[in-house]
């Protein structure tokens, strides 16, 4: 009888232990923050995983991971790569390699279970994989660098006119020729598999057959191609037959090749172009049999030119259809009239796999007006400023030329079109897209190697009414993965969403721009203002490293302001490209810094603060030789964009002095530097900048802080300052409720309820103002329709966000100014970290802990958020029906959310119907300073709101 109980009870356990396992299920699987990658060129790659389970406090207490060169050898007893066995460890993101080498180009598969934190083992996840890149420069064997032998373009449209400010008169440019490339291999045997590596040292688009290969624009992204190049890897198996196959490849100028704009003169030596475009393609083959055999790009290649007679990324494509080859990349066509391609040596020092995002075709856009200009073309308004191209179905006559004229804006009468926020003044060449039919039947067209910045688009040269049929609007931009979302009671914030999310998207190619057309530059300062918000709504991992890439391979020796004899690297105001304006002033250099920080913050890999951390060392103390004797860093470039702000025509606009905020910044850089030497095992350093903190922090109040006339209260001289004295805890307690108070004083009294702030104060002040129970003059400044606030912008139809803050109403202000400028997108991450309420914990980064505290004014009564993060999403909503404040909260597995509450609060509270006491014993859940902690699990919350 005891054995046959003890036998039930055993049985019963093991029953129990199954059920429980089977809650445990693996939601995604990710090697290097990519799902199933096919290029990873990290000798260690990481894995991660993202599981969701029932019930509450469910987290992981170890893992087990398991690595083979084949499925069939993927289980505990063959696995031959790595089998990590059982670790203790409650980490599952970012859990390095540790097994055998990893060997160039090869395919590996893997899988993970885990214990939760009873012990209870889940089963194993379902198999995944990941592919080895080149890895190495010799990795691409005989392939060879080929380019354009001889320029015989005739057609008389591939000129255009170029004229910058300092030019008398127009020139009559060309630019590289657009390069057609062809070949044709055939394979000895079936193919297995068919992989392909190719790099362009400007945009390509390639074909097998006939049909282009994959679905990428643009390609590769822009870099400092001298140091740095990308190339892509496709599998091309099931584009290759087993007879002859016919390669394409055609290659325009993208960044490497732009040798017009910004230039004083065609003659001139301030040359912004790295030379002529080539491109360098390898495709290995493995037959069924398993031999190999690879095909590439070399001296055997034959080249001409095409139908596209001019490519320049700021000026356009333009498309000559008369010169079009037809069946060119086919196996059919003859191509004895071709000439052999060049073989060059370019100067590219390294050559990485793109590991982020490609840049693709991600929207179509249908015309929402037509009408005629006063000029009698049709002008076309699609109804939101994006970033691409128009693509076109005409039917005309052989010869009819169709110009596209793109800009952001109509004329204030609104009868025609405004081109001056394009700034073809500034770049020295006018945006459009020209094609010339061929006259057979409807031909239809877009461009492969520019893309704009518009709204609007004027056609010249068509004989009828243009329609959805004849012509739609492509968003063309870097495909980053939206998992973020924000919406409130408040229909104009979720409009300026909207318009911020826009900008963002608008800007992305390949790097953070700061406007897609007139410059397209990734300013440093612009990349870290609206930093956090992309990493609310976007997956911006992998981005945000390959750009930490492009700043270092940026950087210049520069000497220190204060010793000459020592010599420091330090970025330039842009990164990539030749044009670098200058060495970057500190309030645009700390991207160096915050780019690490904010990635770490919000993943949790401390990889990118590891690789960069030398770097980010030595620009701290650059930086800290502009130090004088008051101690105030003496290095700095403004808050840039404050309303009604000219540099030129109205520079007192910018209350902030450019010292005081950037004075600001490093004191925040600092306490982030002290945390990065902490992380790097640096405790001389890690000493050395909190005692320059500590210094900065008495220099700073003493320099700048001020009691306002008139008044017991006491500010820093502006809004700007002040909003980042109070974010980055730089007043001393005894002071903080005299700053506020100076802060609202200067908003409410002086200034009529509105702001003063260009990107660096307007990116905190609604979340500080939150912060210190000001949250009903945060919504009033941004809702406000008179000058300034972003309702007020909203109000003039603009669909982003331009690039000066001025009085619309007043002037119509033909300098250049950019209609699409993201920095201007900053301050809307306080949707999501004050009216939300999430956000991240530096002790436990990467929302493995988080914080969960609504702030909100009196006019907002509901919100609901999505914040991605490596362990799942973070699902937040509340409504506010007239005193109760209920939340649905969902805490991903494996980690843990503080709620903040007042004692009050605390006192009221109720979780899933039970009072906060009973729930706390039940779940033996943690409180802490003003925060009660909750493990994973959705849960339904409830408290009187005090008065914020």
């Amino acid at each position: 009888m005891l054995k046959k109980q003890f036998f039930i009870a055993i049985l019963l356990f093991i029953t129990s232990h199954q059920l429980v396992a089977q809650k445990l299920s693996f939601e995604s699987l990710t090697c290097d923050a990519q799902t199933k990658p096919t290029a990873i060129e990290s000798e260690q790659p990481s894995f991660s995983w993202v599981v969701k389970a029932s019930g509450f406090n469910k987290s992981q207490s170890a893992y087990q991971i398991l690595v083979a060169s084949s499925i069939d050898k993927l289980n505990e007893k063959d696995a031959d790569l790595w089998n990590s066995n059982k670790v203790s460890s409650s980490k599952s993101v970012y859990v390095k390699y540790i097994g055998k080498d990893l060997k160039p180009t090869q395919k590996y598969y893997w899988k993970v279970k885990i214990w939760d934190e009873k012990g209870q083992v889940s089963n194993w996840s379902s198999v995944t994989s990941f592919q080895m890149g080149l890895i190495d420069t010799s990795n691409w064997g005989d392939s060879k660098w080929i380019s354009l032998n001889k320029d015989t373009r005739t057609s008389p449209h591939r000129f255009r006119k170029y004229q910058i400010g300092r030019m008398k008169e127009p020139e009559m440019v060309a630019g590289h020729a657009a390069a057609y490339f062809r070949n044709v291999f055939t394979p000895k045997r079936k193919i297995k598999s068919a992989q392909a590596y190719i790099c362009g040292l400007g945009y390509y688009e390639w074909y097998i057959n006939g049909k282009k290969v994959g679905n990428h624009v643009l390609d590769p992204a822009p870099s400092n191609y001298d140091k740095q190049a990308y190339y892509v890897h496709y599998d091309v198996t099931k584009e290759l037959t087993s007879g002859k196959n016919a390669i394409g490849i055609v290659i325009g100028n993208g960044f490497y090749g732009q040798d017009i704009c910004w230039r004083t003169n065609i003659e001139s030596e301030n040359n912004y172009s790295y030379g002529q475009p080539s491109v360098r393609l390898l495709i290995k083959v493995t037959y069924d049999d398993g031999s190999q055999a690879n095909f590439y790009t070399d001296e055997s290649w034959k080249e001409s030119t095409g139908p596209i007679v001019f490519n320049n990324v700021y000026g356009g494509d333009t498309y000559d259809a008369r010169y079009e080859i037809a069946n060119w990349n086919t196996i059919n066509f003859n191509d004895a009239q071709w000439g052999k391609v060049k073989v060059v040596s370019p100067e590219v020092n390294k050559i990485s796999a793109q590991q982020f995002p490609p840049i693709r075709k991600l929207k179509e856009l249908e015309p929402q007006n037509i009408f005629k200009g006063t000029n009698g073309n049709w002008i076309v308004d699609f109804g939101q400023n994006i970033a691409g191209w128009v693509k076109i179905n005409v039917k005309g006559e052989k010869g009819q030329v169709i110009e596209i004229t793109t800009t952001e804006a109509l004329t204030p009468n609104g009868k025609d079109i405004f081109p001056g926020t394009t700034a073809g003044k500034a770049n020295g060449m006018r945006q459009f897209f020209k094609y010339i039919c061929k006259g057979e039947g409807v031909e239809t067209w877009e461009p492969q190697f520019s893309y704009h910045g518009f709204r609007y688009a004027e056609l010249k040269g068509i004989t009828t009414k243009p329609d959805a049929t004849m012509i739609k609007a492509i968003l063309v931009a870097t495909d980053l993965q939206e998992n973020g979302s924000f919406s409130c009671s408040e229909p104009l914030f979720n409009k300026m969403h909207s318009v911020s999310k826009w900008t963002i998207v608008d800007n992305m190619h390949g790097i953070p721009e700061d406007c897609p057309h007139r410059e397209k530059n990734g300013w440093l300062g612009d990349a870290h203002a609206y930093c956090e918000y992309a990493l609310y709504n976007y997956d911006m991992l992998n981005f945000y490293k390959k750009f930490m890439e492009d700043i270092r391979t940026q950087m210049v020796p520069v000497k220190a302001n204060n010793n000459k004899q020592v010599t420091h690297k330090v970025p330039t105001m842009i990164a990539p490209g030749k044009r670098t304006s200058g060495i970057a002033k500190l309030d645009w250099g700390v991207a160096t810094m915050y780019l690490p920080w904010y990635n770490y913050l919000y993943y949790g890999d401390d990889l990118i603060v590891k690789e960069y951390y030398e770097e980010m060392k030595d620009l701290t103390e650059y930086y800290l030789s502009f130090k004088d004797e008051k101690g105030i860093i003496q290095n700095g470039m403004g808050d840039w964009c404050p309303p009604a702000w000219s540099r030129e025509k109205n520079p007192s606009a910018m209350e902030c002095d450019p010292i005081i905020s950037a004075n600001a910044y490093f004191y925040d850089v600092l306490g982030i530097m002290e945390k990065f030497a902490e992380m790097n095992n640096d405790p001389t350093f890690e000493q050395k900048v909190k005692s320059e903190k500590e210094k900065l922090f008495t220099a700073f109040n003493t320099e700048f802080l001020t009691t306002i006339p008139s008044t017991q209260f006491k500010w820093y001289g502006s809004q700007t300052a002040t909003v980042m004295a109070l974010q980055f805890g730089m007043v001393a307690e005894s002071d903080i409720s005299a700053v506020v108070n100076g802060l609202e004083y200067n908003i409410s009294v002086i200034k009529g309820g509105h702001h003063a702030t260009g990107i660096h104060g307007n990116r905190y002040i609604y979340t500080v103002l939150s912060n210190y129970g000001k949250a009903n003059l945060a919504h009033e400044i941004l809702t406000t329709p008179i000058f300034p606030s972003q309702t007020f912008i909203m109000n003039f139809g603009f669909t982003t966000w331009p690039e000066r803050q001025i009085d619309w109403n007043i002037k119509f202000e033909d300098n250049g100014g950019s209609l699409n400028h993201p920095m201007h997108s900053g301050f809307a991450a306080y949707f999501y970290e004050s009216l939300g309420g999430i956000k991240p914990i530096y002790s436990s980064p990467g929302f493995k802990e988080f914080t969960v505290n609504p702030q909100f004014s009196k006019n907002i009564t509901s919100s609901s958020v999505t914040v991605p993060t490596p362990y799942g999403s973070i699902n937040n909503s509340w409504k506010l029906t007239g005193s109760n404040f209920s939340m649905t909260l969902e805490v991903p597995f494996n980690t843990k959310a503080r709620l903040v509450l007042s004692t009050e609060e605390l006192k009221s509270l109720k979780i899933n119907g039970e009072k906060w006491g009973k729930f706390q014993q039940q779940n033996q859940t943690k409180i802490g300073d003003k925060y009660f902690v909750l493990g994973s699990g959705n849960y339904s919350i409830e408290y009187p709101k005090t008065e914020n």
